[in-house]
């Protein structure tokens, strides 16, 4: 049985491995990511290719095309490999997405590929992070590492937070093809961040281990989502239908 990590516990995790230079990472599975583990597998390539989040992959949207096995075989050995793995609870009401790609398809692509995570966390982790203390007390005066398509745009966005938010690097990566350029880059500059923060769609499940085990560094599945750091405890708690997570 999984070990469930509420907010607090996830970001104690966090601040401790960053704290003892220890390698973390954390990925999240959503709808999109359910999408593209069961191609060919617990979905015929048909019904995947027939998914409105497919068919907005295929118009360059989501950071990956469709079919690809390479990205789903890749993000199924990351799942494996990852520190804490963010799942949907049932029932789940706050992803916009049919409730038959949440948590019912996790579940069936977990149980095909046999992955059983120790440490599993609130898919929407990404979401609580911005409006909560505990985030930006755990990131400030840490070195950090941005990978998204418009790096600039969100560096800009994370820096007047704080004038302890330090962006360090900066990668950019809009489609899965640009993954061993962006790998190659990360690894150059290794030594000049401390934490990862990986907005880049389903890569992001591939980048957080891989940066993990080859920097030792910490590496956070970030999402697309970031609200502005006043109106995130006004949002609705996403852990308040999380209890039966696993």
């Amino acid at each position: 049985m999984a070990a469930y990590l509420n907010f607090r516990r996830t970001m104690n995790r966090i601040g401790r491995a960053l704290k003892r230079k220890r390698p973390l990472s954390l990925v999240r599975i959503g709808d999109g990511e359910n999408i593209v583990l069961a191609q060919n597998t617990v979905w015929p390539m048909r019904q995947v290719l027939e998914q409105p989040w497919a068919v907005k992959a295929n118009q360059g949207l989501m950071g990956v095309r469709l079919p690809n096995l390479q990205v789903r075989d890749r993000m199924v050995r990351a799942i494996r490999q990852a520190t804490i793995v963010g799942v949907l609870p049932p029932g789940d009401r706050i992803i916009k997405a049919p409730a038959y790609l949440k948590r019912p398809l996790t579940d069936k692509v977990f149980r095909y590929y046999g992955l059983k995570p120790k440490l599993v966390c609130h898919a929407c982790v990404n979401r609580q992070m911005p409006g909560k203390r505990l985030f930006w007390k755990t990131i400030r005066n840490r070195r950090l590492l941005i990978v998204n398509r418009d790096p600039d745009r969100l560096r800009q966005k994370l820096e007047r937070q704080s004038r302890a938010i330090r962006v360090t690097e900066t990668v950019r990566l809009e489609d899965a093809g640009e993954l061993p350029l962006a790998m190659k880059r990360i690894y150059a500059a290794r030594r000049k961040f401390d934490l990862a923060l990986l907005s880049c769609g389903v890569n992001a499940v591939i980048l957080a281990p891989w940066i993990a085990g080859k920097t030792g560094r910490v590496a956070i599945d970030f999402g697309s989502a970031f609200p502005d750091r006043s109106a995130g405890d006004r949002k609705r708690n996403p852990e308040a239908r999380a209890s039966r997570l696993r």
